[in-house]
């Protein structure tokens, strides 16, 4: 659990450099409180992690805040858990070890996705 919490470290402070705001929440029931406190465009969810999982997150935040985009990481997942996450509406479902560089570039994706949803209703 500590090279996660490591690996979630140095991935927040990437987002920082890039201009990107980083928030970090180490299971399911302080991210949904993160989500209503902080109001973020993009999240980054594991699947696995204590309390509720990260289907039900996920279930959650795109029910009360479906513009958030959510990039769904695991270790462990199934098929049927990628399935499950995209018709849920993920933005995208990666497995780690995930290349920092890479998940990078699927955040500022998603990051874009989002600005371009708010230009278009202004």
């Amino acid at each position: 659990m500590d090279d996660e919490r490591e690996f979630v470290q140095t991935l927040s402070e990437r987002l920082m450099l890039r201009d990107m705001g980083s928030a970090v929440a180490h299971d399911g029931q302080s991210a949904l409180e993160l989500i209503e406190e902080d109001d973020p465009e993009v999240l980054v969810l594991d699947l696995k992690m204590p309390g509720l999982g990260g289907i039900e997150v996920l279930r959650r935040v795109k029910e009360s805040k479906p513009d958030v985009e959510v990039i769904v990481l695991t270790g462990h997942g199934s098929e049927m858990d990628r399935k499950t996450c995209m018709n849920l509406g993920a933005f995208a479902y990666m497995h780690k070890p995930v290349d920092i560089d890479v998940l990078t570039a699927k955040l500022e994706e998603a990051n874009k996705k989002v600005q371009e949803k708010k230009r278009v209703q202004v």
